[in-house]
Formats: C-alpha cells, sequence, structure tokens
C-alpha cells in the first residue's frame, strides 16, 4: 500500500503564501493521478487540483490563478503552491494518490493525513 505524508500547512496573513508538500512512499508498480483535496469545518470535503502523470492539471474554479499543482515522478512527490490566500482557504488540505500495485493490478486510492491551512490575520 502506498502511504502519503503532507507537509508545509501553517498560519498565513491573507494575501501570503504557502507551499504544501506529499511524498508516496511504499510499494507500487505506478502512481496515475495525484490530487489535493480540502475540508473546512461544516464542510464537505472539496477537490482542490488534479495532476496526471503526465502533467495535465485541473482546478477547482475558487483557487484558479492563485494555486498550481505540479509534481516530481522521480521523487513521488506532488506540491501544491498556494499564492494570494484568503480566509476562506483556510482547511485541512489532503493529498490523494491512485496507483497500481502491478501491472495487472486494478487501481487503488489512499489518502495522507492532512495538513492544517489556516489564512487570518
Amino acid at each position: 500500500q502506498v502511504q502519503l505524508v503532507e507537509s508545509g500547512g501553517g498560519l498565513v496573513q491573507p494575501g501570503g503564501s504557502l507551499r504544501l508538500s506529499c511524498v508516496a512512499s511504499g510499494i507500487a508498480f505506478a502512481i496515475n493521478d495525484m490530487a489535493w483535496y480540502r475540508q473546512a469545518p461544516g464542510k464537505q470535503r472539496e477537490l482542490v487540483a488534479t495532476i496526471t502523470r503526465g502533467g495535465g492539471t485541473n482546478y477547482t474554479d475558487s483557487v484558479k490563478g492563485r494555486f498550481t499543482i505540479s509534481r516530481d515522478n522521480a521523487k513521488n512527490t506532488v506540491y501544491l503552491q498556494m499564492n494570494s490566500l484568503e480566509p476562506e482557504d483556510t482547511a485541512v488540505y489532503y493529498c490523494n494518490a491512485e496507483y497500481l500495485r502491478s501491472p495487472s493490478s486494478r487501481p487503488d486510492r489512499n489518502w495522507g493525513q492532512g495538513t492544517q491551512v489556516t489564512v487570518s490575520s
């Protein structure tokens, strides 16, 4: 099983920036799509951004132009650069990855433990 560990969260003032990282480790034949989700208090978990193994990206409308998702396949790491942060971005951010245990296995998914991002003055 692939384990995901996020880092980089913290407290930042409105307008500031943070860079989240998520490292995937464990036995896997391949890691396919990777994504960042977030969950604010009292709200459902929502998809923030996705990136394919080839680098194709998608973003939820509220973060377009402010957040950038990227990955380093050699390091099995996905990043989320967050600029122009707003109080509404406050949430626990979770990493998610789809992976194959072997060439013939069905895709599986796993979650990280989450990292808190708080945007406040």
